[in-house]
């Protein structure tokens, strides 16, 4: 039987379609990624709020897990690698429909003067 690596959890689904807080605060997003212990979905590091790594630092929960499609990457934040890991409970990327950056709506005309 194979190890199962720190920080993450197959089983746990994803908190929603869209970064936590920025539907929240009604922000947006660049793209978003996958808490892979506890589900949580929160932005890139692109994004101007950086809910992801906000998400780490907070929880410690070190892995994540894009959250876009055709993307099936993981990033330890501890080790700062990148690595392909296991299969996440469904669904595992925001839908199909929903625009990147999104949500549809909320992101401003001049948005790449705001990316990190």
């Amino acid at each position: 039987m194979a190890q199962q690596q720190t920080g993450i959890n197959p089983e746990v689904r994803p908190s929603g379609d869209g970064c936590v807080e920025c539907l929240a605060a009604q922000g947006w997003w660049v793209h978003l990624r996958r808490c892979a212990q506890c589900g949580h979905i929160g932005c890139c590091d692109s994004s101007p709020s950086q809910h992801a790594s906000h998400h780490y630092e907070d929880t410690g929960h070190p892995v994540i897990r894009s959250f876009e499609p055709r993307e099936d990457w993981f990033w330890d934040f501890e080790e700062s690698r990148g690595f392909l890991g296991p299969e996440l409970a469904a669904p595992l990327h925001h839908p199909l429909d929903q625009p990147t950056p999104g949500p549809a709506g909320a992101v401003p005309d001049d948005w790449q003067e705001h990316v990190h």
